[in-house]
């Protein structure tokens, strides 16, 4: 039985184009670019996430500043190499665009306005770091490896909270999960050794629903479902 890739990996985003498209690569003749894409959450704020698209599916005139789009594709990650160290560089990869209109007096709270989801099915490739904040909050950060076409895998940071941080916790390297939640930008500062601090975003899946797959029926009984709402799927 054939492998459906696009399963493993699904998203959908609705948001504004917040800078102008730059070159990225070329792959047989086909060149793709690169964009930011404003995308609002509940909250009233906002995650900025970086958008990889081909030439085949826009044309210039369309993919401009401020304009509303809706984003069909997959979360995927790829290894850079800078100062003889390697990078996992996370990009969403659009498989189809959509030219909304711009409405300006939008109801932000609006579900049908807003859209960020994605669906993930992966391994556990490294050991759960859970950790508490000072407030007794429960984190805990999971990379996925989610497998694509040609032998070729996505690692994908995922963050979760409260009694999905405790279950997640104990889950060993190997693990098939199945995982929805959205997509996330972080700001952080990096310190280095000469005292210096840089500004640097993150980006990873910030988890709502958890399932363990092909797991016994007593245990699956301990898969939980962890539905937070929005403010509490910020990271600390």
């Amino acid at each position: 039985m054939e492998t459906n890739f696009a399963d493993n990996n699904h998203l959908v985003l609705v948001g504004k184009i917040t800078d102008e498209k730059k070159f990225s690569h070329e792959i047989y003749g086909e060149k793709f670019y690169t964009f930011d894409l404003s995308v609002p959450r509940l909250s009233g704020n906002a995650d900025v996430i970086p958008i990889t698209i081909s030439e085949r599916l826009f044309k210039d005139e369309e993919l401009v500043v401020d304009k509303k789009i809706k984003i069909t594709g997959q979360f995927r990650s790829y290894n850079s190499y800078e100062n003889e160290k390697n990078k996992l560089i996370l990009t969403v990869f659009a498989k189809d665009i959509e030219f909304l209109p711009n409405q300006e007096e939008e109801v932000v709270a609006s579900k049908e306005l807003i859209s960020n989801e994605v669906v993930l099915i992966g391994y556990i490739c490294k050991t759960p770091i859970y950790r508490q904040t000072p407030f007794g909050r429960e984190i805990a950060d999971i990379l996925l490896a989610v497998n694509r076409a040609y032998n070729k895998s996505d690692y994908i940071p995922c963050i979760t909270w409260g009694r999905n941080a405790r279950f997640c916790s104990k889950m060993e390297v190997g693990t098939e999960v199945k995982v929805t939640g959205r997509v996330q930008s972080r700001t952080y500062e990096k310190k280095y050794e000469d005292g210096t601090v840089e500004q640097k975003v993150a980006y990873e899946v910030s988890i709502s629903n958890l399932e363990v797959i092909n797991q016994k029926e007593d245990e699956n009984e301990e898969n939980i479902e962890n539905n937070h709402n929005e403010e509490n799927a910020v990271a600390e």
